[in-house]
């Protein structure tokens, strides 16, 4: 799929992705900010200030006629922060291509962030983070970010904590609005029936006036881990929800492409190692599956399941023992399965604009260059049995473990003198 990209002067980045085929445009605005922006006593900032878009500007003066503007020519929109972007998107037919930019152009410049708006939106914030205290499948992923980035951004709740948010300012978030939501630290990411030619005059006209501001700083998260490490929320659930994991390559490592295969291998669908092994053959879960994330400076593999409260020790000697396995190795015939599982997700998201949108905006965002489909299939197809076998070996090791557990476990140590490999 052919795209282009092109620096407008005052910094602003522009993927243009045309796609004659289809009836949707796609418009995604990516910002540099995120939970590894912001330091301790700010945590959540980022995020309140993407809610806080979304109130009202001074074109459009509620979250109602912000709404409308979109609903109304049927189209849909949203924003979402994340560790290390913050993005704003509509998507809608290709003829209201111009209400898309200047709705969400309007949102970014024109913001009212009015103060009975931030004291409303602050407890909304709060009640979103109870919600997530109160799910344990939403708390055991925060507890085991905790664990692999202990005292870090990174491992931070990107939403922050009840006392961050209730002690955010109005002013600490128009001083990042004003001089981090700026043009040389944005990039819009289109694709769908458009033309480019059009798209960026109605973006000069748009933007053209939108003054430079500073450059965020990034937070390190690099971590040491001499050991394995565990941690225990006990709640008297009926099921114990649990996380294992380990660091993985960040996103600029060559490895990835292998570990990206070996997750497809170990934890992803009903074929997999996994899933085959603890629910189909054990009956131990009714869902298993495993991830991974990949960062500036670091990732995760991680392994998600839900477990009965009794069979707990026997379901974390089960994946342990799986994820020795790995180590070594795996079939041709695995192999190929985990690429043309790849590849047929990656093509298939490739007939959703947005999707698209998303896939070459963020690359370019994260990493400062675009893989395309044929740089990624390349890729993959250059990973060997010995890769993923290598791989495994170097990632599951005791001493990398993590493992975080929300349930009606005792914390008495011996889940810990489980976590051998």
């Amino acid at each position: 799929m052919e795209y282009e990209k092109i620096i407008l002067d005052n910094g602003l980045k522009v993927i243009s992705c045309p796609m004659p085929h289809t009836r949707s445009v796609s418009v995604l605005f990516f910002v540099t900010a995120g939970s590894c922006y912001e330091h301790d006593g700010v945590a959540g900032i980022s995020h309140f200030i993407e809610h806080m878009c979304f109130k009202g500007t001074r074109k459009r003066q509620s979250s109602y006629e912000i709404s409308e503007a979109i609903e109304g020519v049927g189209g849909i929109m949203n924003g979402g922060t994340d560790r290390e972007i913050t993005s704003y998107w509509c998507k809608l037919a290709s003829q209201h291509f111009e209400i898309a930019v200047d709705v969400i152009v309007d949102l970014l410049r024109n913001p009212l962030f009015r103060t009975e708006d931030v004291d409303k939106e602050r407890q909304v914030i709060i009640e979103e983070i109870n919600m997530s205290l109160d799910s344990p499948q939403q708390r055991v992923g925060m507890i085991f970010d905790e664990l692999m980035w202990p005292g870090k951004a990174m491992g931070r709740d990107v939403a922050g904590s009840k006392e961050t948010v209730g002690a955010i300012t109005r002013e600490q978030m128009l001083y990042i609005l004003n001089n981090y939501y700026t043009p040389n630290n944005m990039l819009v990411s289109i694709a769908g029936n458009f033309e480019t030619e059009g798209a960026l005059e109605l973006l000069r006209q748009a933007t053209g006036d939108w003054r430079k501001g500073m450059a965020p700083e990034y937070r390190e998260s690099k971590i040491e881990q001499a050991g394995p490490r565990t941690r225990i929320e006990h709640r008297e659930t009926e099921q114990v929800n649990l996380v294992m994991g380990v660091e993985a390559p960040s996103i600029f490592h060559p490895d990835r492409f292998a570990v990206y295969l070996l997750n497809i291998i170990l934890g992803v669908g009903m074929s997999c190692r996994l899933f085959t092994e603890i629910r189909e053959k054990l009956g131990l879960a009714y869902d298993i599956h495993s991830y991974i994330e990949n960062f500036r400076e670091t990732g995760v593999f991680g392994i998600m399941a839900g477990i009965e409260p009794g069979n707990t020790g026997k379901a974390i000697k089960a994946i342990l023992k799986q994820l020795a396995k790995a180590r070594d190795g795996v079939s041709e015939a695995e192999l190929n399965k985990a690429r043309e599982m790849s590849m047929g997700g990656l093509l298939l998201s490739m007939e959703d604009s947005r999707k698209v949108a998303g896939w070459y905006g963020a690359q370019e965002v994260l990493t400062g260059k675009i893989m395309t489909i044929d740089d990624v299939k390349q890729a993959i197809e250059n990973v060997t049995l010995e890769d993923i076998r290598r791989v495994a070996g170097e990632l599951f090791k005791a001493e990398k473990l993590n493992l975080a557990i929300v349930g009606p476990v005792k914390d008495d140590g011996s889940v810990a003198k489980l976590m051998k490999l």
